[in-house]
Formats: C-alpha cells, sequence, structure tokens
C-alpha cells in the first residue's frame, strides 16, 4: 500500500456509467496519482462486490472500498462470500463497508437468523452480522484478516460499529461528527469519512452544485437530518433549501479558492479524528468520471506527504 497518500482517497459512483475497460483504466490512472484508496457506492448500477473485483485486478496496492454495499440488495450468506473471496485475493486491499436502505418490507433469513424489516436500522444491521458471522465459509482464509466498516452516523450505530467492526465510514458529515464519531469508536478503529467537494472556479456554480447535492439528503425525518440536528442545525436550515451554513458544513470547496478549501477541510477532519478522508468530486455530471478533478486534488496528497503525520490507515 502507498502509505505516504493513504491517508487521502476517492469516493465516486460515476464509474458505474463506463464501461469495464474504461473503469479499469480510471483505476490504474488513481493509483498512479496516488491516492490510497477509491471507495464506490451502489445504487442501482454494477453490484459493488463485482465493481470492487474489477477494481482490485486492474490495480496493484490501490485499497478499494464499498461506500456502502446495500445489505438489502443480497442475501447475507452472498455478502459474507464475495467479502471472505476478495479478502483472500487482494490481502490487505478491501474494505467491505456496509449499510442500506430498504427497498421492500421483506425480512431477510439465513441459516436460523431473521434479519427483520425496516424501522430498526440497529438492530437490523446487528442481525445481518450475526448472519454473516454464521456462514460455514468453506473458501480459503484470508491470510490478512478482512476489514469491515459501517456506514454509520448516529450514536446507536456507531457503537455498534464500534463493538462489530473495524470501524466506520460516515457520508456527507461535518466535521463535529468526526470529532464524535473519534470520541465514540475509540482509538483504534478505523474512521474514514466521506468528504463532497466542489472545484468549480465559478461560487454561484459551485454553490447550486453543492446546495443540490445537500438537498438530495436531507429528507424530513431522515438519518441526515437528525444527524445535523445534534450538532445544533435546526430543522428550518434543514427543510426546504438549506441553508448557506448547513452547505458549507457539508461540503468544501467551489469559488476561486476551492483547492485550498478542500486541503483546509480535509486537514479539519484528521485534526478531528479521521484516519482517512475520501473526496467526492461534484460536477453535475454524474455519468461522466471527473478525471480532471481527481488530477486536481491528487496535489494535496504531495503536499501531505511532506508533512507530520501523514501515515496509513
Amino acid at each position: 500500500m502507498n502509505t505516504t497518500a493513504s491517508r487521502i482517497g476517492l469516493w465516486t459512483l460515476s464509474l458505474d456509467a463506463q464501461p469495464a475497460t474504461r473503469v479499469r483504466e480510471l483505476a490504474i490512472e488513481i493509483e498512479q496519482l496516488g491516492f490510497g484508496a477509491l471507495w464506490i457506492g451502489e445504487e442501482f448500477g454494477r453490484n459493488a462486490l463485482t465493481q470492487a473485483g474489477i477494481l482490485l485486478g486492474a490495480t496493484n496496492d490501490l485499497v478499494i472500498g464499498t461506500g456502502i454495499a446495500n445489505i438489502f440488495f443480497r442475501d447475507p450468506i452472498a455478502m459474507a462470500a464475495a467479502e471472505r473471496a476478495l479478502a483472500e485475493a487482494y490481502p490487505g486491499r478491501f474494505i467491505l463497508g456496509l449499510g442500506g436502505h430498504r427497498v421492500d418490507d421483506r425480512p431477510l433469513f439465513h441459516l436460523g437468523h431473521r434479519v427483520p424489516s425496516g424501522g430498526r436500522p440497529v438492530a437490523t444491521m446487528s442481525a445481518y452480522l450475526d448472519a454473516m458471522d454464521a456462514v460455514p465459509l468453506q473458501s480459503p482464509a484470508p491470510p490478512v484478516p478482512g476489514r469491515r466498516v459501517l456506514g454509520a452516523l448516529g450514536p446507536r450505530m456507531l457503537s455498534l460499529a464500534a463493538a462489530r467492526t473495524g470501524g466506520a465510514h460516515p457520508y456527507l458529515v461535518p466535521v463535529a461528527h468526526t470529532e464524535d464519531a473519534r470520541a465514540r469508536l475509540g482509538p483504534d478503529a478505523l474512521l474514514a469519512v466521506e468528504q463532497a467537494v466542489v472545484l468549480d472556479p465559478d461560487p454561484d456554480m459551485a454553490r447550486d452544485l453543492a446546495r443540490a447535492h445537500v438537498a438530495g439528503y436531507l429528507s424530513p425525518g431522515g438519518a441526515h437530518v437528525k444527524d445535523m440536528q445534534r450538532f445544533g442545525y435546526t430543522v428550518d436550515e434543514l427543510s426546504g433549501t438549506p441553508s448557506d451554513r448547513v452547505v458549507d458544513a457539508l461540503v468544501a470547496g467551489g469559488g476561486p479558492g476551492a483547492l485550498a478549501a478542500v486541503a483546509e477541510r480535509v486537514q479539519a477532519h484528521f485534526d478531528a479524528g479521521a484516519d482517512h478522508v475520501c473526496l467526492q468530486v461534484l460536477t453535475g455530471r454524474r455519468a461522466s468520471a471527473p478525471i480532471a478533478e481527481w488530477r486536481e486534488l491528487a496535489g494535496l496528497i504531495s503536499e501531505r506527504q511532506h508533512r507530520p503525520g501523514a501515515g496509513t490507515f
């Protein structure tokens, strides 16, 4: 693993829209740029675990994380088997990030474990982990134990992440959440934080991109709204069109000094206790991989190579 660069990575959904040959080319360049990890989301494109295999096979040292693999898209036996296969084939390079939202109300059953339907996220995730751990896998064991994290936001899910997995991969959170998460996870758990960024030099365009992205996650009573309220943001700021204060807390960059603002936010997460920050570039062109912006962000890595505290995760 590239230990000098591994604290900064990328997060993207854009690879789902690319043919596999282009996915491989992009993965190779991302590794050459020096990013320590690439995190991939999961919606209705490629299966995140299949995509992870494509990316791992195309690269030599790049860590690939699922951010997240949706537990309601697959039975626990399928998740456990894929996790083990990737961890065994690519030692130390695969991180299974788990989370997800209900797509129906059917409970999952596996090896005597009943994974409940929606409405109780912590109980559902705990039961799913029980079911994964109960799978009597007969494939070769990984030479390096696989790493598993939860896409945790609230206190109870963070506590579950600390108790049952190797850490947490929070998505769309302010720096205050990173500090709180580190306190709840303890000093040894992996804390890999997603950070949305905009590099558009036009301040108005950048603000519109950032606000649209944030608004898409702030459904009334949703997890992100509840989480932001924990850190002092009001219902009025979070309802309808999110306030500038909310947008600024969740998205970094934009305008002429965008790269410097991103660097400042990344450092703030590190100072708050993050081990790793993965940057999601917002462009408004979701079907296109933002390779030009990724190249620009690579400058942050060379800067950190000469700073105290740059390390591995």
